[in-house]
């Protein structure tokens, strides 16, 4: 088994896609008013799917979710928190060194949590 997809449930499929575009510098696969997909150079894809068009309906809300995103020194955390920032994306935890790493915390247009890392040596 691989686990290799994502799912998040949005409001509005539009103004995910120009955001998660805009963070991750690609354009979606596949796109359409209520589902989008991004693949990764990594393999992993990244859904978007109107939460009012989800069968069977998700008891969850939109937002509350969270996707990682790595990248290869805590250079490029603080560099990406700084641009995100005067992007206009909401911060929600300033780059910090925590025992697993370099991290900070943002959210997309839905309130879901984007974090981005870069692993301490000791847990590469």
């Amino acid at each position: 088994m691989n686990m290799d997809y994502s799912i998040l449930y949005v409001a509005d499929v539009g103004d995910s896609v120009a955001f998660y575009e805009k963070i991750l510098g690609v354009k979606p696969v596949s796109a359409s008013p209520g589902f989008a997909v991004f693949a990764m150079p990594s393999g992993n894809k990244l859904g978007l799917w109107l939460a009012s068009d989800v069968k069977p309906p998700a008891p969850a809300t939109v937002g509350g979710s969270e996707i990682g995103i790595s990248v290869d020194t805590d250079e490029k955390v603080d560099m990406t928190a700084s641009i995100w920032e005067k992007d206009g994306t909401t911060i929600t935890q300033k780059p910090v060194t925590v025992p697993f790493g370099r991290t900070f915390t943002a959210l997309d247009p839905d309130g879901h949590r984007v974090r981005v890392y870069c692993l301490a040596a000791d847990r590469q």
